[in-house]
């Protein structure tokens, strides 16, 4: 029992130090510090209460110290996107929250007052409730103090499932990362649609795909023909695994540049070439 439960340790203070290089601190206000997650490289996500103004500056855990800007910022979902201009950074795993189940393991990294990379574990509580503002959260019993907001938390196997933002009776409320993923939607290139997540059987196989439920009139995508009722299913002949995949095609995509989309229409599958454009696609 001894052995196993060493091993179990060992797990976690191993899944602990790979999510603490991907965590960052910001110093976005006068006065105190947040946290903040390497999402991409090059690519910080944050809470949006943390930053005020265009530029912060991040710490790393390697204890470089950055310059900021601040590319998008959405205080109805406390969420903010940090740019800086370095490669290759220690970019965190994101997961699916909208697999996550009450009762699983969850851990929070952050940097509270002012303690570096510290962690606490705990479980879900609840998931995709709603408050007054109609926003969703992940909520778990993990301990938070101030510093803590804008870091990750993720499940046990280290993906980052939530972006930290606040507590509310004594628990924790997070972000989840699918949410975050919409968010990033809406500040890059876009295809002016809004998608919902569905499975289609292809090739004796149930696919990911985004089901487009609007296409908006003049946008890159309504002008490649795109229709309503179309799904997605990937990109230059790569199924998406996710929505977060999508994502990542059209911020690798520079704006103006060439997409090859991948979709069913009527039971068929067809390539739509189209170029991308600085812009918004939203995940309903």
């Amino acid at each position: 029992m001894t052995i196993m439960q060493n091993e179990s340790a060992n797990e976690l203070a191993t899944v602990a130090a790979e999510l603490s290089r991907s965590t960052v601190q910001v110093f976005g206000r006068r006065y105190g510090n947040g946290s903040g997650v390497i999402w991409r490289s090059g690519l910080i996500i944050t809470n949006a209460h943390v930053i005020h103004g265009s530029h912060a500056t991040v710490k790393l855990s390697d204890g470089r110290v950055l310059d900021a800007v601040c590319t998008s910022r959405d205080p109805k979902r406390d969420l903010a996107a940090l740019k800086v201009e370095v490669s290759n950074l220690p970019a965190a795993i994101i997961g699916d929250s909208a697999t996550l189940r009450v009762g699983e393991l969850v851990l929070a990294i952050g940097n509270p007052n002012g303690i570096k990379s510290a962690l606490t574990t705990g479980i879900v509580h609840a998931i995709n409730l709603k408050d007054a503002s109609s926003s969703q959260w992940v909520i778990a019993d993990v301990r938070l103090a101030p510093g803590n907001s804008g870091g990750p938390l993720s499940d046990a196997r280290g993906r980052v499932i939530g972006i930290n933002t606040m507590i509310a009776d004594g628990l924790a409320l997070a972000v989840p990362s699918n949410t975050v993923e919409s968010f990033l939607c809406g500040s890059g290139p876009y295809l002016g649609v809004s998608v919902q997540p569905v499975f289609v059987p292809q090739r004796d196989q149930r696919i990911f795909g985004l089901l487009l439920v609007e296409v908006l009139s003049g946008s890159p995508a309504s002008i490649a023909g795109l229709l309503i009722g179309d799904v997605l299913i990937g990109a230059s002949g790569e199924f998406f695994s996710g929505l977060n995949h999508l994502t990542n095609v059209l911020y690798n995509a520079a704006d103006g540049g060439l997409l090859t989309l991948d979709i069913i229409r009527g039971g068929k599958l067809i390539a739509v070439e189209m170029r991308s454009h600085s812009d918004a696609v939203e995940a309903a």
